[in-house]
């Protein structure tokens, strides 16, 4: 990022002039603590002017452009049931704790206490006298609460199915006559969609009682505390360590908030992400990188081929409809191959905000732009800076960015032992969420169309049983337990794409023995580099919070889980009834 700084020559409009101003402007505390609340000054004002609920909602739309939340959750993605086509969506919003159990569990109540408390001080922070502020903190918990009750938990939303309810526009307006659908779309800049997909209907079936239960003055406090809430970090030090208080050390457990540097880097790739990328990979991406993953992946997707044909629970009609989904996978490595054109986006050197805003807006302008277009099915879902992988049911596709193409995961000069160990299996854990509890319903065309006969899924969800039991009885800390209903789908990609992995880096010994290093055989190293590739450290905090709202499990437990269950591994290191991560052979799970 420095050189991008010191890019003096940059022409204006260009990406490298936009990165250089977004970086130096978000870098510039002296600005920020001068310009105080100049930066959000313009929705302060918006929401100060709202009398009528028409203008409740057409201000809640001016905001949702801007990445602040409010009480409609509205997105363009890929129909689940007609993958070619974009469909508008609408979903859950509004509460600003983790999950809705939070707001109703007895084991919260001091993260709400905390909750209430933050809110109260950035409130005091906005310019509230104590009395004010305390007043609109318990206006805000008392709508936060009233939206949960509506709301889904983190496991809930796991049911796909139950996520897809599409309502035609009338029919919304008739059944949700309080909520003003019309004005919040013409605000955002198109017409009410024909036909929507409601992801909670109960959630937009209370807000259409909540919205005239709760008071004008009310929903302005609401608004301000979405705005505040969202802008923090890019304000003054004061909201910047209140947010860092309750979000990084309540939340998180964090003791220590990131250097500047390194959060102005995540809020560049946010931003301008493919600008960056488009640096990155010319400078630090290996093609041969790129390459030697490619062969992973062929390996690992034959592999699976095997493990499909092999399985004695399913038929060979459904195992056919297996093998042409594997057939019709689409493959993303290190960076798109057409970048997106950052010429509408504006960055200046106003504040940090208003940067951090314009390229919201023009996200979000390009999510519009999609409505009434088919899917581009070429389009990335992360930046190739990233250090992270993915699979996506709708289109049926694996995406491996440039930023994870290196050491810790990835060393094209290390033994194959180790890549398969730790980058094969994340290759296998993405193509396994193809066959995931999810992932299992789409096909192949990444349609939510069921491709199973009756009995082999009836098969499939048997054994999915034995894996949310298993992890249940993981004990995270203190009482709490892993939620293995909500972590399945991550339990069954980690075990199928460590199992893939396996039977990858055995096809590339071409049937010779592997070689012996340090005393460790290549199958013993290869179960070595992946649980290396699982260390991990976290606070308490953190880790409560990770197990209430988070679809992985924490580390160590994805690192001993799988190899429980593999008899690969029990060859491996010798294990016996009496070890550790000994499972009877009744309670291992096989499933992929």
């Amino acid at each position: 990022m420095l050189g991008i700084a010191k890019n003096e020559k940059a022409i204006a409009g260009s990406n490298d002039q936009k990165l250089r101003d977004f970086y130096l402007t978000a870098m510039d505390s002296t600005k920020a603590e001068k310009d105080g609340l100049a930066a959000i000054k313009d929705e302060l004002a918006a929401i100060d002017l709202i009398k009528t609920k028409d203008d409740l909602f057409k201000t809640t739309a001016l905001l949702n452009k801007k990445g602040i939340s409010g009480m409609i959750g509205f997105y363009v993605y890929s129909d689940f049931k007609n993958s070619n086509a974009n469909t508008c969506y609408l979903a859950q919003s509004g509460m600003g704790l983790p999950d809705k159990d939070f707001y109703f569990e007895a084991q919260y109540e001091p993260i709400k206490k905390e909750y209430t408390e933050h809110i109260e001080r950035m409130f005091v922070c906005l310019g509230n006298i104590a009395v004010t502020a305390n007043a609109n903190a318990k206006i805000i918990m008392k709508i936060e609460t009233e939206l949960a009750k509506f709301s889904q938990n983190a496991t809930e939303q796991r049911d796909v199915e139950k996520q897809y309810n599409p309502i035609s526009s009338i029919q919304l307006k008739v059944l949700r006559p309080n909520i003003n659908f019309d004005d919040y779309f013409s605000t955002i800049g198109i017409k009410t969609p024909d036909i929507l997909v409601l992801n909670q209907p109960t959630f937009y079936e209370g807000l259409n009682t909540t919205i005239n239960t709760i008071s004008i003055p009310e929903w302005k406090v609401f608004l301000k505390w979405k705005l505040i809430s969202e802008a923090a970090p890019y304000l003054s030090s004061h909201f910047v360590n209140e947010s860092f208080k309750f979000n990084g050390t309540v939340l998180a457990g964090k003791k220590q908030m990131k250097a500047r540097y390194k959060r102005v880097q995540g809020a560049t790739d946010e931003a301008l992400g493919e600008a960056l990328g488009k640096l990155y990979v010319e400078k630090h991406f290996d093609l041969n990188s790129k390459k030697k993953v490619n062969i992973m992946v062929d390996n690992l997707i034959a592999a699976y081929r095997v493990r499909i044909d092999s399985r004695d629970w399913m038929s060979a009609e459904t195992k056919a409809q297996g093998q042409l989904k594997l057939d019709k996978i689409i493959k993303k490595l290190g960076f798109p191959d057409t970048w997106i054109d950052y010429t509408k986006l504006t960055i200046g050197k106003t504040s940090y905000w208003a940067n951090v805003v314009n390229g919201r807006e023009f996200q979000y302008g390009r999510m519009l732009a999609k409505i009434g277009k088919p899917v581009d099915r070429m389009e990335w879902g992360m930046t190739p800076p990233t250090v992270n992988a993915y699979y996506n049911p709708t289109s049926n596709e694996i995406a491996f960015p440039a930023g994870i193409m290196q050491v810790p995961f990835f060393d094209p000069n290390a033994d194959d032992a180790f890549n398969y160990g730790v980058m094969g299996s994340i290759i296998g854990h993405e193509l396994t969420h193809g066959f995931d509890d999810q992932g299992a319903q789409f096909d192949a065309d990444g349609n939510l169309k069921m491709w199973w006969s009756d009995s082999d899924y009836k098969n499939f969800k048997d054994k999915t049983k034995l894996i949310i039991e298993q992890f249940n009885n993981y004990k995270a800390i203190d009482t709490l337990h892993v939620n293995g209903e909500l972590t399945q789908g991550e339990n069954i990609a980690d075990l199928g794409g460590l199992t893939m992995a396996y039977y990858a880096y055995k096809k590339s010994l071409n049937g010779q023995k592997s070689p012996v290093m340090a005393g460790y055989t290549g199958e013993q190293r290869f179960f070595i580099s992946w649980a290396q590739g699982w260390k991990t450290l976290m606070r308490d905090a953190y880790l409560k919070q990770m197990i209430a709202t988070n679809p992985h499990s924490p580390g160590n437990f994805r690192a001993v889980g799988p190899l429980s269950n593999m008899p690969e591994f029990y060859e491996a290191f010798n294990i016996k009834e009496g070890d550790g991560m000994f499972i009877p052979i009744t309670k291992r799970v096989n499933i992929w």
